[in-house]
């Protein structure tokens, strides 16, 4: 049985659910957070993962206090996978969100992102009335996910990612919800 965290709802898509972590979350995250391919296209993940990171996120995660909600893309209701990846939505200031994502290397190219981005928007569990995302400009790929559910470039940037140790370029899109 699928639990909730306070305010956190599971969100049924057509391939799995997005649901709140749980604590056996951990060696699946810390496989593919672990995996470089996964960690450099992220701002916060470091590469190596440090002994007790995973655990210190997941239970980040399931605080009252919060200000990210993260799901976890679970496919065990189809006979998939229990984990492909993560999506989270960081509270932003009037009414808005930032979205992330990543999703496991043996996973990419499945349409897991676009799905997962899709029902995050259509069940729009914060009530945001715009949704912000950003997205390494050398990772075309998640920029596709953006652009395919309806998001917008706004335009370039830079942020820091833990896993390269440098400022990377980005490109920022929005998407208005009504």
């Amino acid at each position: 049985m699928l639990q909730t965290v306070p305010n956190q709802r599971v969100i049924d898509t057509e391939r799995f659910v997005l649901r709140p972590l749980r604590k056996s979350d951990q060696g699946l995250i810390d496989m593919y957070g672990g995996d470089p391919r996964v960690s450099r296209n992220t701002r916060s993940i470091p590469h190596p993962l440090p002994p007790g990171a995973t655990e210190a996120f997941i239970a980040r995660t399931l605080a009252a206090d919060r200000t990210e909600d993260v799901w976890a893309m679970d496919a065990t209701k189809s006979g998939g996978s229990e984990l492909m990846g993560l999506i989270a939505l960081e509270r932003m200031d009037r009414d808005q969100s930032e979205i992330g994502y990543w999703v496991g290397p043996a996973f990419w190219n499945t349409g897991v992102a676009s799905a997962a981005v899709a029902g995050l928007i259509e069940a729009n569990p914060q009530n945001s009335k715009t949704l912000f995302a950003e997205v390494f400009q050398d990772n075309a790929a998640s920029a596709r996910v953006l652009t395919n559910c309806g998001f917008e470039y706004l335009g370039d940037a830079e942020t820091f990612s833990v896993a390269r140790g440098a400022k990377v370029a980005t490109w920022t899109y929005s998407r208005k919800l009504d």
